[in-house]
Order: C-alpha cells, then sequence, then structure tokens
C-alpha cells in the first residue's frame, strides 16, 4: 500500500530561505525553512490524505496487517542557511539510564534543561543535495590540531597545555572539550577566537574561514573553539557523513536528506544559546580522534547508505526512463523525491504514486518491493538490513 505524505517546513532561525523552496519549485515565504519532517514522531508528525497525522493512521484500521504502530526512523529535508549548534547524541544504554534518571527527578520533558526527552539513540546520516553541503563531524587527529593552533599563534597556549596534560588523545581531547566550555576558561577562549579571526595558514585556509563565518553568526561563542578540534567536511552532491553515538558534529551550511534514528536527545557543545550540560556531554562523548565519516557509495543505479544501526538503511534511486529500478524492502519505508518526477509501484498492490522534488509516500511493509521509474531522483528510508 502507498500512502502519500505531506508536512510544513519547521522555522528555526538557523534555516534556509531559499534550498527548500527551490527544491520544490515553489516561490520562497521570506521565512526560514529548516526542516521538512517525514515521520510519526509528536514533535511535527506527517499527515496522510485525510488529514490524520502519521502516527494515528499507523494505529488505525486502516493500516494493513504486519505495518508497525511506530517508525523506527525520522527522515528529513534539512536546509542549513547557517551554522546549527554543535552537539552530540547517546547511545542506546546511556539515553535509557538518562531518561529514567530525569523522570525520577520529575524534570518537565519540555524544560529548557531537560537532556533526555526520550530513552532513544540518535544515531544520523545525512547525504548532500545541494552542491556543497558543510559539516563538522569528529575529533580531527591530534597532531593536526597541534598544527592549527600553532598557526592561531601564542594566543592559543593555554589550549595547548590542557592538551599535553594528558599522554592519550582522547583524554587530551575530552579535557580541551571541558576545558573551553568552562566558565573560567572565558577569556582566553576569547583570545583564541580573536586570534584564529586574524590567523592565515595555507594548510588551514578552510578550517579559519570557517571560525570568521562562526564569529559572524555566534560572536564569542565556546563553540568556535569547539568547532577547531572537529573534522571539517565539506560533501560535494551525493556524498553522506554518518554521526554514529557520542560523536560531535554540526551541519553548517547546505540542503540534505538526513535519516536519524526516532529520538529528540541531543547534547549541545557550543554554537547555541540554549543549556549546555558540560558534564553529561563529556559523559556521553566519544572521544576518540579520527577522520570523518564519509559515506560516499559506488555510482550506481541504487546507492545504500547504512551506519550499521538496527533502525534504518537510506537508499538512493536514480530513476532511469528507459527500464524501471526494483528495490526490495526490509520493512516500512518512506520514499522522497529529489529531483526530477518519479514513480513508485508497489509490486504486490500494484498502488502506484508520482513523486516530485519534496513529495514523499509511506510504503507499507505488504508490498515487500517497489519498481521505480521515470526520470529523477528519490530516496528510501526504512529499517536497517
Amino acid at each position: 500500500m502507498l500512502v502519500p505524505l505531506t508536512n510544513t517546513p519547521r522555522d528555526y532561525a538557523w534555516g534556509s530561505t531559499t534550498l527548500i523552496a527551490g527544491l520544490e519549485g515553489r516561490t520562497p515565504t521570506g521565512a526560514p525553512e529548516a526542516e521538512v519532517w517525514f515521520g510519526d514522531h509528536p514533535g511535527h508528525p506527517a499527515r496522510v490524505p485525510d488529514g490524520r497525522t502519521l502516527g494515528e493512521w499507523l494505529t488505525s484500521a486502516d493500516a494493513p496487517e504486519g505495518t508497525p504502530e511506530r517508525l523506527p526512523y525520522l527522515l528529513k529535508i534539512l536546509a542549513a542557511g547557517s551554522p546549527l549548534s554543535i552537539q552530540a547524541h547517546p547511545s542506546k544504554v546511556q539515553a535509557e539510564e538518562g531518561f529514567a534518571r530525569e523522570e525520577a527527578e520529575g524534570t518537565p520533558r519540555d524544560a529548557a534543561t531537560r537532556t533526555y526527552r526520550d530513552d532513544n539513540h540518535k544515531p544520523e546520516i545525512i547525504v548532500a543535495l545541494s552542491e556543497r553541503f558543510l559539516a563538522l563531524a569528529g575529533l580531527r587527529d591530534l597532531a593536526a590540531t597541534r598544527r592549527l593552533l600553532g598557526a592561531v599563534g601564542d594566543a592559543t597556549a593555554p589550549l595547548r597545555t590542557v592538551l599535553d596534560a594528558h599522554p592519550d588523545d582522547a583524554a587530551a581531547l575530552a579535557a580541551a572539550l571541558a576545558w573551553i566550555l568552562s566558565p573560567a576558561a572565558g577569556p582566553q577562549v576569547s583570545e583564541i577566537i580573536a586570534a584564529a579571526t586574524d590567523a592565515a595558514s595555507e594548510e588551514f585556509a578552510d578550517e579559519l574561514e570557517l571560525v570568521r563565518h562562526l564569529q559572524s553568526h555566534y560572536p564569542g561563542d565556546p563553540g568556535i573553539v569547539v568547532a577547531m578540534l572537529l573534522n571539517l567536511v565539506i560533501l560535494r552532491r551525493g556524498q553522506g557523513v554518518f554521526v554514529p553515538a557520542g560523536v560531535l558534529h554540526a551541519y553548517i551550511e547546505g540542503l540534505g536528506v538526513e535519516i536519524m534514528a526516532a529520538s529528540d536527545n541531543v547534547l549541545r557543545g557550543g554554537l547555541t544559546p540554549k543549556h549546555i550540560d558540560v558534564s553529561e556531554l563529556t559523559a556521553i562523548l566519544d572521544p576518540r580522534p579520527g577522520p570523518a565519516p564519509v559515506l560516499d557509495p559506488a555510482a550506481a543505479p541504487t546507492r545504500i547508505f547504512a551506519g550499521g544501526v538496527p533502525d534504518f538503511v537510506l537508499t538512493q534511486v536514480t530513476a532511469d526512463s528507459r527500464a524501471a529500478a526494483e528495490v526490495r524492502m526490509s520493512g516500512i519505508a518512506i520514499a522522497v523525491a529529489t529531483s526530477g518526477e518519479v514513480e513508485v509501484t508497489g509490486t504486490a498492490t500494484r498502488d502506484r504514486h508520482t513523486l516530485r522534488p519534496g513529495s514523499a509516500v509511506l510504503i507499507t511493509p505488504d508490498e515487500g518491493s517497489v519498481s521505480i521509474s521515470g526520470s529523477g531522483e528519490v530516496f528510501i528510508a526504512e529499517p536497517g538490513r
């Protein structure tokens, strides 16, 4: 069974005023449009043609036998016009423990100081739809970070002292993060930002340009120095990045399709006026340095973006007018078009639906597989395989 889905863009301040409208081929409203959610998450659920939320439909008699009552994932179109906060997400165990603790403490789930709003983890993948998508993902190799700090100059000496106090790279980076976000380090952090804003380096030209960009949006925010510890990722269209539990990341600029486990658990690490719980962030943090977890599957009609988690896998299908592509489902799925005009046909029911950029359809498990035809591109979200 195929069920068309619709939703309205969320108007977060960091959203682009043009990217989602451009994708959908309509005139911009002039307001920021940050995300369009295709899922049953109660924060902003998609709707079926009769106006019910997807969550209501999934638990109704209209859903075919074998259809789950909840989706394990949330699919989004994300449009960053300005930088999002630096953040990390807990593991499943950490989320369960943290949620139970805050429930026992009686902290309201909508409180500004609430950290765990549910008991789920939130690994995620984003795939670039714009020709260039800027992100931060994971802590950079410490030797490279030392070179960057050296290029910035003497103002970074206090931060280098913190790093040098720990022989283990992961411990050094965890301590550095805690120091940067501590109120006591405020004056030294401000000096580092000022020096980095004026610094020049051939090796780190992009990183220092990012510092200036962040300073223009979040003047004096300690997250600017946190960003200097992270891998700068410049994705081309069709490339993605996987963010597992505990990995610091931030999306800076661009349009992408994002999939994540159905959760709203976020621990922030800068570039935000919102609550930052430094002790909890460092408790769930994976401080191990390494390259950014970039995903770039081989070019083919079907490309699979997977993070090895049970909640989701994302498949990119390029429709070819000469021959339909058959895609087998692993469970309940959502398809969203991102270019051209694509026709999705259910194998079992022969239900058929035409998708244009920004439109989506739910595919119930009874279909087993779908046929993708036409000329364009579609992303299909489904449970992990």
